[in-house]
Parts: structure tokens; C-alpha cells; sequence
């Protein structure tokens, strides 16, 4: 099994999935870490800049595709954060999302995850509305 993982800086989740420079794909095998690769994050957003906005004159529609590209393999996808639309193209893809409350070290978070301790956020959206 494969679980990607957003990342800035190739170590931390980061607390926004398409705002994320890379994905961190863990290979898993017996429920234990057997492997990890950086794979660049293909479509990088600016929703700080209102790109994803709906209301935004500038919002033009745009696809996940790069992004579920860059994930291809994975089975699960571990975030702090994402946008309703990549998550409906995930779930299209048959990609598992696990939002959590909590951020800090990856590999931390997927041993978690493997163990059962990790705890999901009730809601996953993040509040940017794209």
C-alpha cells in the first residue's frame, strides 16, 4: 500500500494538501514503513491569492489531474487540510482522505495512522471554498 502525505519542506505535513510543494509517498507493508519517495506536487495553488474563489473575477476552472498524477499509487492520502474539489476528485479515484487535527512529522503521522491512533477531523474542507 502506498500513503501520500502533503509536505513543504520533505519532512512535516503540510497544513494545506494543493498548496503543498510535494507529496510524500510512504510504501507499506505489513503495517510497517517499508519505504518513502518525494514526488513534486505538479499543480501548486495560489488560493491565497484567490485563484480557487468562485466570486473571483480571476477564478477560472482547473483539474486535479496533475495532482492525482503526482499521487499515482496511493491508496490513502493523510492531510491537515483540502479544498472540496480535490477531495471529490480523490474520492472519484478511489483515493481514501484521513484529514487530521493534529501536524508535526510525517513519518510520525503515517506510523500513527498505521496504528490506529490517529484521529480525523470531523470535517475535512478547509475554509477557502474552492
Amino acid at each position: 500500500m502506498k500513503i501520500g502525505v502533503p509536505t513543504n519542506d520533505g519532512t512535516s505535513i503540510s497544513e494545506h494538501f494543493g498548496r503543498s510543494a510535494a507529496f510524500l509517498i510512504y510504501e507499506v507493508e505489513s503495517g510497517k514503513i517499508t519505504g518513502r519517495e518525494v514526488r513534486r506536487n505538479g499543480m501548486r495553488h495560489a488560493h491565497e491569492r484567490g485563484e480557487c474563489d468562485h466570486n473571483s473575477p480571476a477564478h477560472e476552472p482547473h483539474s486535479h489531474a496533475s495532482i492525482l498524477s503526482s499521487l499515482s499509487g496511493c491508496e490513502v492520502v493523510i492531510c491537515a487540510g483540502m479544498g472540496q474539489r480535490a477531495a471529490e476528485a480523490l474520492k472519484a479515484s478511489g483515493v481514501e482522505q484521513v484529514v487530521i487535527t493534529d501536524s508535526g512529522p510525517a513519518e510520525q503521522i503515517v506510523t500513527a495512522y498505521l496504528s490506529g491512533s490517529i484521529r480525523p477531523r470531523a470535517t475535512g474542507f478547509c475554509s477557502c471554498h474552492h
